[in-house]
């Protein structure tokens, strides 16, 4: 993990640009939240990236193929485990930079919770986080203010 010159999160690559950086880079900011470096899929649903939504590793169909480097806002062709907070509409097949630790606004509310309850893409819908319920749910987020859409993340790296 380092700075890296001309990481800008708002800046996307189509597919046919391909990636300016390599899959999986991980990135920090001048303010210590930390960035991963995707390429975005719609899945099954077609689900379109949005900008401050969550995305969870692409695994098609739910099967898991060990991704860790493509993702998507479609719960039902994910892995189940959160990847990061989209920080840019990435096109469809496209790059760009997802958060993965630190405090977040989501544009969409969490699916249920309250401040302080740890938050898992189990359970959730699509591009959001639910409530933490089992020993056996990936956590990656933390609510610091639910009903303002405030998490603190730790996606996995």
């Amino acid at each position: 993990m380092s700075y890296i010159a001309g990481m800008l999160l708002n800046k996307t690559r189509t597919s046919t640009e391909g990636p300016e950086f390599k899959l999986g880079a991980i990135g920090q900011a001048y303010d210590g939240k930390k960035y991963k470096y995707v390429q975005y899929v719609g899945g099954a649903g077609s689900i379109a990236a949005v900008a401050g939504n969550v995305a969870y590793y692409y695994a098609a169909g739910g099967a898991s193929a060990g991704q860790i480097d493509i993702v998507t806002s479609d719960l039902s062709d994910s892995a189940g485990v959160g990847a990061g907070v989209l920080q840019a509409v990435i096109p469809a097949s496209g790059y760009g930079w997802v958060q993965i630790t630190g405090p977040a606004t989501l544009t969409t509310a969490l699916t249920a919770g309250a401040d302080g309850n740890a938050l898992t893409a189990t359970g959730a819908t699509d591009g959001t986080l639910d409530v933490s319920a089992a020993v056996t749910d990936s956590v990656v987020a933390f609510a610091i203010d639910a009903s303002a859409k405030i998490v603190m993340c730790r996606f996995p790296e």
